[in-house]
Protein backbone atom coordinates (compact mmCIF):
# COMPACT_ATOMS: atom_id res chain seq x y z
CA UNK A 1 0.00 0.00 0.00
CA UNK A 2 1.04 3.55 -0.91
CA UNK A 3 0.03 6.30 1.18
CA UNK A 4 -2.25 5.14 3.48
CA UNK A 5 -3.74 1.27 4.51
CA UNK A 6 -6.88 2.31 1.97
CA UNK A 7 -4.66 3.85 -0.69
CA UNK A 8 -2.70 1.72 -3.46
CA UNK A 9 -1.20 2.31 -6.63
CA UNK A 10 -2.37 1.57 -9.88
CA UNK A 11 -1.92 2.07 -13.57
CA UNK A 12 -5.65 3.77 -14.69
CA UNK A 13 -6.32 3.92 -18.12
CA UNK A 14 -8.50 6.91 -18.68
CA UNK A 15 -10.33 6.19 -21.85
CA UNK A 16 -9.74 4.82 -25.66
CA UNK A 17 -6.52 6.49 -26.87
CA UNK A 18 -2.42 6.29 -26.78
CA UNK A 19 -0.38 5.92 -23.51
CA UNK A 20 -1.24 9.20 -22.61
CA UNK A 21 -4.33 7.24 -21.02
CA UNK A 22 -2.19 5.49 -18.87
CA UNK A 23 -2.21 7.04 -15.72
CA UNK A 24 -0.30 5.43 -12.75
CA UNK A 25 -1.55 6.88 -9.69
CA UNK A 26 -2.64 6.27 -5.76
CA UNK A 27 -6.62 4.75 -5.97
CA UNK A 28 -8.46 3.52 -3.42
CA UNK A 29 -8.11 -0.22 -1.89
CA UNK A 30 -10.40 -3.07 -3.15
CA UNK A 31 -12.39 -4.46 -0.39
CA UNK A 32 -13.48 -8.27 -0.72
CA UNK A 33 -17.22 -8.65 -0.45
CA UNK A 34 -18.81 -12.33 -0.24
CA UNK A 35 -17.15 -15.06 -2.19
CA UNK A 36 -14.75 -12.26 -3.31
CA UNK A 37 -10.90 -12.47 -2.63
CA UNK A 38 -8.12 -9.24 -2.56
CA UNK A 39 -5.09 -10.61 -3.92
CA UNK A 40 -1.55 -8.83 -3.21
CA UNK A 41 -0.40 -8.78 -7.00
CA UNK A 42 2.89 -10.05 -7.45
CA UNK A 43 3.31 -9.81 -11.58
CA UNK A 44 1.28 -8.85 -14.40
CA UNK A 45 1.59 -9.78 -18.02
CA UNK A 46 1.66 -7.71 -21.25
CA UNK A 47 -1.15 -8.81 -23.84
CA UNK A 48 -2.78 -7.48 -26.98
CA UNK A 49 -5.84 -7.40 -25.44
CA UNK A 50 -4.71 -4.70 -23.12
CA UNK A 51 -3.72 -2.53 -26.00
CA UNK A 52 -6.62 -3.47 -27.94
CA UNK A 53 -9.08 -2.75 -25.08
CA UNK A 54 -7.01 0.71 -24.79
CA UNK A 55 -6.91 1.80 -28.20
CA UNK A 56 -10.66 0.24 -28.62
CA UNK A 57 -9.72 -1.68 -31.61
CA UNK A 58 -12.60 -4.44 -30.91
CA UNK A 59 -15.05 -1.62 -32.09
CA UNK A 60 -16.78 -2.53 -35.46
CA UNK A 61 -15.65 0.79 -36.98
CA UNK A 62 -12.07 -0.19 -36.76
CA UNK A 63 -10.86 -2.47 -39.92
CA UNK A 64 -6.96 -1.92 -39.63
CA UNK A 65 -4.85 -3.83 -38.38
CA UNK A 66 -2.75 -3.53 -34.32
CA UNK A 67 -0.04 -1.68 -35.59
CA UNK A 68 -2.06 1.18 -37.73
CA UNK A 69 -4.76 1.08 -35.00
CA UNK A 70 -2.34 2.21 -32.42
CA UNK A 71 -1.17 5.10 -34.44
CA UNK A 72 -4.68 6.06 -35.18
CA UNK A 73 -4.87 6.76 -31.44
CA UNK A 74 -1.71 8.02 -31.03
CA UNK A 75 -2.54 10.76 -33.14
CA UNK A 76 -6.50 11.20 -32.23
CA UNK A 77 -8.29 9.63 -29.67
CA UNK A 78 -11.52 8.39 -29.90
CA UNK A 79 -14.04 7.29 -27.80
CA UNK A 80 -15.78 3.77 -28.74
CA UNK A 81 -19.32 2.90 -27.82
CA UNK A 82 -17.96 -0.86 -28.74
CA UNK A 83 -14.48 -0.73 -28.20
CA UNK A 84 -14.12 -3.51 -25.70
CA UNK A 85 -14.96 -7.11 -25.22
CA UNK A 86 -18.52 -7.01 -24.12
CA UNK A 87 -19.22 -3.37 -25.90
CA UNK A 88 -18.15 0.00 -24.10
CA UNK A 89 -15.44 -0.17 -21.68
CA UNK A 90 -16.50 1.39 -18.11
CA UNK A 91 -13.20 3.47 -17.96
CA UNK A 92 -11.71 4.84 -16.06
CA UNK A 93 -10.36 1.10 -15.48
CA UNK A 94 -7.48 -0.43 -14.50
CA UNK A 95 -6.38 -3.51 -16.75
CA UNK A 96 -3.70 -6.63 -16.73
CA UNK A 97 -5.54 -9.30 -17.63
CA UNK A 98 -2.81 -11.70 -16.92
CA UNK A 99 -2.41 -11.82 -13.09
CA UNK A 100 -0.12 -14.12 -10.48
CA UNK A 101 -1.17 -13.05 -7.08
CA UNK A 102 -1.23 -14.03 -3.35
CA UNK A 103 -4.16 -14.15 -1.56
CA UNK A 104 -4.63 -11.44 0.76
CA UNK A 105 -8.01 -10.92 2.27
CA UNK A 106 -11.16 -13.12 1.92
CA UNK A 107 -14.91 -12.13 2.01
CA UNK A 108 -17.57 -13.58 3.75
CA UNK A 109 -18.05 -17.25 2.49
CA UNK A 110 -14.83 -18.00 1.00
CA UNK A 111 -12.54 -20.94 2.24
CA UNK A 112 -9.87 -19.69 5.16
CA UNK A 113 -7.74 -22.65 3.35
CA UNK A 114 -6.98 -19.68 0.09
CA UNK A 115 -5.27 -17.01 2.32
CA UNK A 116 -1.86 -17.20 1.82
CA UNK A 117 -1.69 -19.25 -1.31
CA UNK A 118 0.15 -17.98 -4.92
CA UNK A 119 -2.32 -18.29 -7.44
CA UNK A 120 -3.41 -17.47 -11.10
CA UNK A 121 -6.81 -15.49 -12.29
CA UNK A 122 -8.88 -17.10 -15.13
CA UNK A 123 -9.57 -13.95 -16.44
CA UNK A 124 -12.39 -15.06 -18.76
CA UNK A 125 -15.42 -15.77 -16.20
CA UNK A 126 -18.57 -17.39 -17.49
CA UNK A 127 -21.61 -16.30 -15.19
CA UNK A 128 -24.41 -18.21 -17.03
CA UNK A 129 -22.56 -21.71 -16.94
CA UNK A 130 -20.27 -23.68 -19.77
CA UNK A 131 -23.44 -24.24 -21.90
CA UNK A 132 -23.84 -20.09 -22.68
CA UNK A 133 -21.05 -18.41 -24.16
CA UNK A 134 -21.40 -15.20 -22.03
CA UNK A 135 -18.12 -13.83 -20.45
CA UNK A 136 -17.55 -11.28 -17.70
CA UNK A 137 -13.45 -10.41 -18.28
CA UNK A 138 -11.14 -9.06 -15.68
CA UNK A 139 -9.94 -5.90 -16.98
CA UNK A 140 -12.28 -5.42 -19.30
CA UNK A 141 -15.16 -5.35 -17.39
CA UNK A 142 -13.97 -4.82 -14.10
CA UNK A 143 -10.34 -3.82 -12.75
CA UNK A 144 -7.67 -6.14 -13.12
CA UNK A 145 -4.13 -6.59 -12.09
CA UNK A 146 -2.02 -3.62 -13.50
CA UNK A 147 -1.92 -2.43 -9.22
CA UNK A 148 -0.57 -2.98 -6.14
CA UNK A 149 -3.86 -5.35 -5.11
CA UNK A 150 -6.81 -6.88 -7.41
CA UNK A 151 -10.62 -8.08 -5.67
CA UNK A 152 -11.51 -10.96 -8.27
CA UNK A 153 -14.69 -13.85 -7.36
CA UNK A 154 -12.56 -16.91 -5.38
CA UNK A 155 -14.44 -19.18 -7.93
CA UNK A 156 -11.92 -17.66 -10.63
CA UNK A 157 -8.32 -18.18 -8.27
CA UNK A 158 -6.48 -21.32 -9.35
CA UNK A 159 -3.81 -22.21 -6.48
CA UNK A 160 -0.47 -23.35 -8.02
CA UNK A 161 1.82 -25.47 -6.75
CA UNK A 162 5.43 -24.95 -8.04
CA UNK A 163 9.23 -23.64 -8.48
CA UNK A 164 8.60 -20.71 -11.32
CA UNK A 165 8.75 -17.55 -10.26
CA UNK A 166 6.46 -15.25 -10.17
CA UNK A 167 7.07 -13.83 -13.63
CA UNK A 168 6.67 -16.73 -14.92
CA UNK A 169 3.34 -18.09 -13.80
CA UNK A 170 2.16 -14.39 -15.03
CA UNK A 171 3.03 -15.73 -18.30
CA UNK A 172 0.41 -18.07 -18.19
CA UNK A 173 -3.18 -17.18 -18.37
CA UNK A 174 -4.06 -15.21 -21.31
CA UNK A 175 -2.00 -16.69 -23.94
CA UNK A 176 -1.75 -20.00 -23.05
CA UNK A 177 -5.43 -20.16 -21.92
CA UNK A 178 -6.54 -18.81 -25.30
CA UNK A 179 -4.10 -21.46 -26.94
CA UNK A 180 -5.14 -24.10 -24.87
CA UNK A 181 -9.00 -23.09 -25.53
CA UNK A 182 -8.47 -23.21 -29.66
CA UNK A 183 -6.48 -26.57 -29.13
CA UNK A 184 -9.52 -28.10 -27.33
CA UNK A 185 -12.31 -26.61 -29.42
CA UNK A 186 -10.30 -27.60 -32.77
CA UNK A 187 -9.93 -31.10 -30.99
CA UNK A 188 -6.25 -31.16 -31.84
CA UNK A 189 -4.77 -34.40 -30.94
CA UNK A 190 -2.12 -37.10 -32.06
CA UNK A 191 -1.20 -37.12 -35.53
CA UNK A 192 -2.81 -33.68 -36.87
CA UNK A 193 -0.36 -31.38 -38.48
CA UNK A 194 -1.36 -27.73 -36.79
CA UNK A 195 0.05 -24.44 -38.86
CA UNK A 196 0.62 -21.75 -36.09
CA UNK A 197 0.52 -18.17 -37.48
CA UNK A 198 2.19 -15.83 -35.56
CA UNK A 199 4.14 -18.49 -33.83
CA UNK A 200 6.94 -16.53 -32.19
CA UNK A 201 4.23 -14.30 -30.27
CA UNK A 202 2.57 -14.94 -26.47
CA UNK A 203 -0.13 -16.93 -27.95
CA UNK A 204 1.94 -18.89 -31.03
CA UNK A 205 4.39 -19.71 -28.88
CA UNK A 206 2.15 -20.89 -26.55
CA UNK A 207 0.41 -23.36 -28.95
CA UNK A 208 3.60 -24.33 -30.78
CA UNK A 209 4.21 -26.26 -26.72
CA UNK A 210 0.55 -27.01 -26.38
CA UNK A 211 -0.09 -28.10 -29.67
CA UNK A 212 3.16 -30.64 -29.10
CA UNK A 213 2.34 -31.53 -25.88
CA UNK A 214 -0.91 -33.34 -27.04
CA UNK A 215 1.07 -35.51 -29.90
CA UNK A 216 0.44 -33.25 -32.76
CA UNK A 217 3.03 -31.85 -35.59
CA UNK A 218 3.44 -28.15 -35.67
CA UNK A 219 4.32 -26.16 -38.64
CA UNK A 220 5.25 -22.51 -37.35
CA UNK A 221 5.05 -19.40 -39.40
CA UNK A 222 7.55 -16.33 -37.92
CA UNK A 223 10.80 -14.17 -38.29
CA UNK A 224 13.97 -15.72 -39.97
CA UNK A 225 15.15 -14.30 -36.57
CA UNK A 226 12.76 -16.70 -34.11
CA UNK A 227 13.36 -19.81 -35.68
CA UNK A 228 15.51 -21.42 -33.60
CA UNK A 229 14.01 -20.23 -30.73
CA UNK A 230 10.60 -21.78 -31.95
CA UNK A 231 12.63 -24.89 -33.23
CA UNK A 232 13.95 -25.35 -29.32
CA UNK A 233 10.28 -25.44 -27.90
CA UNK A 234 9.40 -28.34 -30.53
CA UNK A 235 8.65 -26.84 -33.56
CA UNK A 236 9.05 -29.74 -36.82
CA UNK A 237 8.95 -27.18 -39.57
CA UNK A 238 9.41 -23.19 -40.01
CA UNK A 239 8.26 -20.98 -42.72
CA UNK A 240 9.48 -17.61 -42.81
CA UNK A 241 6.76 -15.20 -42.32
CA UNK A 242 6.66 -13.52 -46.23
CA UNK A 243 6.83 -16.84 -47.63
CA UNK A 244 4.19 -18.02 -50.48
CA UNK A 245 2.73 -20.09 -47.79
CA UNK A 246 0.53 -22.32 -50.32
CA UNK A 247 3.85 -23.29 -52.38
CA UNK A 248 6.14 -24.28 -49.13
CA UNK A 249 3.42 -26.75 -47.68
CA UNK A 250 1.15 -27.50 -50.89
CA UNK A 251 -2.70 -27.26 -50.64
CA UNK A 252 -4.48 -30.09 -48.54
CA UNK A 253 -1.72 -29.99 -46.22
CA UNK A 254 -2.15 -29.41 -42.76
CA UNK A 255 -5.47 -30.83 -40.27
CA UNK A 256 -5.50 -27.49 -38.19
CA UNK A 257 -4.58 -24.13 -38.55
CA UNK A 258 -4.75 -21.77 -35.34
CA UNK A 259 -4.68 -17.98 -36.73
CA UNK A 260 -4.49 -15.23 -34.38
CA UNK A 261 -3.21 -13.20 -37.73
CA UNK A 262 -6.01 -13.14 -40.36
CA UNK A 263 -5.31 -10.02 -42.84
CA UNK A 264 -4.82 -10.44 -46.24
CA UNK A 265 -2.91 -14.36 -46.19
CA UNK A 266 -6.48 -15.45 -44.73
CA UNK A 267 -7.24 -17.32 -47.91
CA UNK A 268 -3.97 -18.99 -47.69
CA UNK A 269 -5.04 -20.48 -44.68
CA UNK A 270 -7.88 -22.21 -46.02
CA UNK A 271 -6.07 -23.79 -49.32
CA UNK A 272 -3.56 -25.29 -47.05
CA UNK A 273 -6.26 -27.08 -44.97
CA UNK A 274 -7.11 -30.67 -45.96
CA UNK A 275 -10.65 -32.13 -46.90
CA UNK A 276 -12.31 -31.79 -43.25
CA UNK A 277 -9.98 -29.58 -41.84
CA UNK A 278 -10.45 -27.00 -38.60
CA UNK A 279 -9.70 -23.24 -39.02
CA UNK A 280 -9.57 -21.95 -35.43
CA UNK A 281 -8.97 -18.02 -34.42
CA UNK A 282 -8.97 -15.67 -31.32
CA UNK A 283 -7.49 -12.79 -33.00
CA UNK A 284 -6.37 -10.73 -35.94
CA UNK A 285 -3.33 -8.62 -35.41
CA UNK A 286 -2.83 -8.36 -39.11
CA UNK A 287 -6.22 -7.34 -40.04
CA UNK A 288 -9.81 -8.19 -38.88
CA UNK A 289 -11.64 -8.00 -42.41
CA UNK A 290 -10.36 -10.86 -44.62
CA UNK A 291 -11.21 -11.96 -48.21
CA UNK A 292 -13.32 -15.63 -47.58
CA UNK A 293 -13.78 -17.87 -50.93
CA UNK A 294 -17.25 -19.79 -49.40
CA UNK A 295 -15.42 -22.63 -52.19
CA UNK A 296 -12.40 -22.89 -50.10
CA UNK A 297 -14.70 -23.66 -47.40
CA UNK A 298 -18.35 -25.86 -48.25
CA UNK A 299 -16.01 -28.13 -51.13
CA UNK A 300 -13.71 -28.92 -48.44
CA UNK A 301 -16.44 -29.22 -45.10
CA UNK A 302 -14.18 -26.99 -43.20
CA UNK A 303 -15.20 -25.94 -40.00
CA UNK A 304 -14.41 -22.45 -38.79
CA UNK A 305 -14.13 -22.31 -35.07
CA UNK A 306 -14.58 -18.52 -33.38
CA UNK A 307 -12.99 -18.83 -29.57
CA UNK A 308 -13.59 -16.05 -27.14
CA UNK A 309 -14.99 -17.89 -24.07
CA UNK A 310 -12.81 -20.27 -22.08
CA UNK A 311 -14.24 -23.78 -21.80
CA UNK A 312 -14.63 -24.85 -18.47
CA UNK A 313 -11.36 -27.65 -18.43
CA UNK A 314 -8.96 -25.16 -19.77
CA UNK A 315 -7.50 -23.49 -16.64
CA UNK A 316 -7.88 -26.45 -14.70
CA UNK A 317 -5.98 -28.41 -17.42
CA UNK A 318 -3.24 -25.61 -17.65
CA UNK A 319 -2.41 -25.18 -13.90
CA UNK A 320 -1.96 -29.39 -13.92
CA UNK A 321 0.62 -29.10 -17.33
CA UNK A 322 2.50 -26.35 -14.50
CA UNK A 323 2.67 -28.77 -11.86
CA UNK A 324 3.50 -31.85 -13.34
CA UNK A 325 6.28 -29.83 -15.83
CA UNK A 326 4.47 -30.07 -18.76
CA UNK A 327 5.12 -26.67 -20.57
CA UNK A 328 7.72 -24.13 -19.78
CA UNK A 329 7.39 -20.01 -19.52
CA UNK A 330 8.79 -17.36 -22.04
CA UNK A 331 9.33 -14.22 -20.24
CA UNK A 332 10.95 -11.88 -22.47
CA UNK A 333 11.06 -9.05 -20.35
CA UNK A 334 10.37 -7.53 -16.90
CA UNK A 335 9.23 -4.29 -16.30
CA UNK A 336 8.36 -2.37 -12.76
CA UNK A 337 4.62 -1.19 -12.91
CA UNK A 338 4.60 2.48 -13.27
CA UNK A 339 7.12 1.74 -16.35
CA UNK A 340 4.10 0.43 -18.41
CA UNK A 341 4.13 2.34 -21.54
CA UNK A 342 7.50 2.09 -22.20
CA UNK A 343 6.52 -2.00 -21.66
CA UNK A 344 3.69 -1.60 -24.15
CA UNK A 345 5.68 -0.09 -26.94
CA UNK A 346 8.19 -2.32 -26.76
CA UNK A 347 5.72 -5.54 -27.08
CA UNK A 348 4.15 -3.45 -29.80
CA UNK A 349 7.55 -3.47 -31.71
CA UNK A 350 7.25 -7.27 -31.97
CA UNK A 351 11.18 -7.55 -31.58
CA UNK A 352 10.97 -9.95 -28.96
CA UNK A 353 10.22 -13.68 -28.22
CA UNK A 354 7.62 -14.98 -25.64
CA UNK A 355 6.00 -12.96 -22.95
CA UNK A 356 6.57 -9.18 -21.03
CA UNK A 357 5.47 -9.10 -17.43
CA UNK A 358 5.14 -5.88 -15.32
CA UNK A 359 5.97 -6.05 -11.11
CA UNK A 360 4.46 -3.40 -8.78
CA UNK A 361 6.28 -2.14 -5.87
CA UNK A 362 5.35 -3.12 -2.26
CA UNK A 363 7.42 -0.96 -0.46
CA UNK A 364 6.00 -2.57 2.90
CA UNK A 365 8.15 -6.33 2.06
Amino acid sequence: MSDSKNKMMAVVTTGNGGYDKLDYRAVPMPVAGPNEVVLRVLAAGVNNTDINTRLGWYSSSVTADTDAASETQEAKADEKADGGWNGATPFPLIQGTDCCGLVAQLGEGVSTELLGKRVLVRACMRPNGGDVSDTIWMASNFDGAFAQYVKVPASEVFAVSCDWTDEELATIPCSYATSENMLHRAGVGAGDVVLVTGASGGVGSATVQLAKRRGASVVGITSSGKMDQLRALGADVLIERNADLVARLGESSVNVVVDNVAGPNFGKMLKVLKPGGRYVSSGAIAGPVVSLDMRDMYLKDITLIGCTAWDAPVFANLVSYIENGEIRPLVAKVFPLEQIAQAQQEFMGKGHFGNFVLVPSHPEG
